[in-house]
């Protein structure tokens, strides 16, 4: 609903100062069944369904099996179900979209160009979350300015242009300290891989370990040499596009 592209900067002023779980609820009265969280599964993803759970608030959690992920990220759906009683929405590629894909370009096409990773990202998360969306004005997201160099610009709320939604990302300002003292304070279960090296975590052949001191976003896509790394989600024409000040 582009009328809601108006009301960006308001809402920013609004919402500058108000907590998460504030947030949260603010996004669920104002949209009334019209928002969605879309779920990576990671550590601060887990502190808005825990949120979303324990407020018993009508926003769908919904997430992407792209085919290629970690098995520890399927056991934690289970967790999820089993500790909040309910059900975490998957979307999945198109399998058609796939073999066409891996019989031109192979199983492992992203590791062989920049361009071929982007197109394997655009067919497994991309167009996957343009199916999850289409029935909603707004979207919930874990981004947080810390999580690189890209998103350190990232406000509470913005106009997502190539959705054509709003975009609400509750812990823009949180520290990954704010993130593990929520995580540990609720007992809100999480990617076990977390413990194990892993900050942030995407599908097994595009994400690895990272070594004390490197960058949380270093393990994804790690033999690329630019630091603004991202899948395509929060991308319009391969750039992080905000709308700080409202519609343009």
């Amino acid at each position: 609903m582009t009328a809601n592209k108006g009301k960006i900067s308001e809402w920013q002023a609004a919402l500058a100062n108000k907590e998460a779980e504030d947030i949260v609820k603010w996004a669920n009265a104002e949209f009334r069944g019209r928002v969605a969280f879309a779920s990576s599964l990671g550590l601060e993803d887990q502190v808005i369904t825990d949120i979303i759970a324990t407020n018993e608030l009508d926003v769908p959690v919904l997430t992407l099996d792209t085919g290629r992920l970690f098995p520890e990220s399927y056991d934690l759906i289970q967790k999820i179900k089993d500790h909040y009683g309910i059900d975490i929405q998957v979307f999945f590629p198109d399998a058609t979209e796939v073999e066409a894909m891996v019989r031109e370009h192979g199983v492992n096409l992203f590791y062989h160009s920049v361009e071929n990773r982007k197109l394997c990202c655009g067919v497994r998360k991309i167009h996957p979350l343009q199916r999850a969306l289409s029935d909603v004005d707004a979207w919930i997201t874990g981004l947080r300015q810390e999580q690189s160099a890209g998103r350190s610009d990232t406000p509470v709320v913005e106009w997502d242009a190539g959705n054509g939604l709003v975009k609400i990302n509750p812990l823009a300002a949180w520290s990954e300290d704010d993130v593990r003292a929520f995580v540990s304070d609720r007992k809100v279960p999480y990617n076990v891989l977390h413990d194990q090296g892993y900050p942030s975590i995407g599908c097994s052949c595009c994400t690895r370990k990272i070594e004390s001191g490197e960058d949380i976003r270093s393990g994804r896509w790690w033999w690329e040499t630019d630091n603004r790394k991202e899948c395509g989600l929060h991308v319009v024409d391969g750039k992080l596009v905000r709308s700080v000040g409202g519609p343009a």
